[in-house]
């Protein structure tokens, strides 16, 4: 599966993955072949963060 380029598309994607597939969002970029820290980097520049209690970005 491709990710959207745009980070609020990007976010709800990994939200929705996050919560209905995944246990945390090392187990995600595991699966899926993503790199954690390029994955938050670019949600970060549209002002989004992990919250590891949450599981979800916001």
């Amino acid at each position: 599966m491709e990710l959207p380029n745009d980070p609020v598309m990007l976010m709800s994607v990994i939200n929705l993955k996050l919560r209905d597939f995944y246990k945390n969002l090392d187990e995600l970029c595991e699966d899926m072949n993503l790199n954690r820290q390029e994955l938050c980097a670019k949600l970060e520049t549209a002002g989004f963060e992990y919250n590891e209690e949450q599981k979800k970005f916001w």
